[in-house]
């Protein structure tokens, strides 16, 4: 168990009531019950050697729920990040058993901890293919499953990532090629085809669930020339601008053509890792030298 940040104070609120979807004025208002909350692993991507991780299962968080809610409980941790196993929950396309939740779901109920959940946590089930567009339709077809179903088991309004780290995964599946599907290249294009879903499923969503508020997650990170190699100034500062742009495509300012707007952009959360800020060490998307960070003690 990880504990997580969150400014429950200050969120910013771009969803507006308008049809023209222009930005909203920044409410402070509190939107999430505690301001530090437990975040549970639940990494459900595949290995090169094709078996698929379970961290939930790993971890027995879904057999022992109700003592780790207790236990967040007891440190007043109100607020929780959780993730749906879609591969389990949708076996069969169009087939959806939320048995696998229900344990977490009532653990959260039980200790009125308040829970963000995570739809698409690195990993999908095995018919599709995220480049496709099937998977599309198949996370905003689930997404809206699994809200009406939430809507039967809690009160008030749910809070969904339809696809968690959409930057990061996009660099580690698409373009360094060290998680699944391991491939290189293609980050930009696997960034554009995860918005395109993160969009479709909140538009699908809010049609049944207008009160359904969405986090869009991504790390942030900082990234310098090497004090050796001056003339990469220009490529690491335009390396460091690509954290933006997964936010950028859900505001609709950049590619527009995926449907972007401000309203896609209702409350940002931020990860912030030890090893965030490194020399930049890249021709195109190869790495061509060994990664070195920056550490905290270094003025740059």
């Amino acid at each position: 168990m990880s504990t997580e940040s969150i400014n429950a104070a200050s969120p910013l609120n771009a969803r507006s009531p308008s049809a023209t979807g222009k930005l909203s004025a920044i409410r402070n208002e509190r939107v999430l019950k505690s301001f530090f909350g437990g975040g549970f692993e639940c990494s459900t991507h595949k290995r090169e050697s094709g078996n698929r991780l379970d961290l939930i299962a790993a971890t027995k968080h879904d057999r022992f729920a109700l003592s780790d809610y207790c236990r967040l409980q007891e440190q007043g941790l109100r607020v929780a990040r959780e993730g749906v196993r879609w591969h389990l929950v949708e076996a069969r396309p169009g087939e959806y058993d939320f048995s696998s939740v229900l344990p977490i779901v009532e653990a959260a109920q039980a200790t009125e901890t308040q829970v963000i959940w995570d739809l698409c946590h690195f990993g999908w089930p095995e018919y599709l293919d995220v480049f496709k567009p099937e998977f599309v339709e198949s996370l905003a077809n689930f997404g809206v499953a699994f809200a009406n179903w939430l809507a039967n088991e809690i009160e008030g309004p749910a809070y969904f990532v339809p696809v968690n780290e959409i930057s990061f995964f996009s660099w580690a599946g698409g373009d360094e090629g060290a998680m699944y599907p391991f491939v290189t290249g293609r980050g930009f294009e696997l960034k554009a085809q995860l918005v395109r879903a993160t969009i479709e499923t909140m538009n699908a969503v809010r049609v049944e669930h207008p009160a359904a508020r969405f986090v869009q997650i991504d790390p942030i990170i900082h990234v310098i020339p090497d004090p050796k190699h001056p003339e990469e100034m220009e490529a690491a500062e335009n390396y460091r601008l690509t954290q933006f742009q997964a936010w950028d495509m859900l505001s609709g300012r950049l590619c527009p053509e995926l449907g972007g707007g401000e309203d896609y952009l209702d409350i940002i959360g931020i990860n912030f890792y030890p090893h965030n800020q490194w020399y930049y060490n890249l021709k195109n998307f190869q790495r061509i030298r060994k990664f070195r960070p920056v550490l905290r003690t270094n003025p740059l």
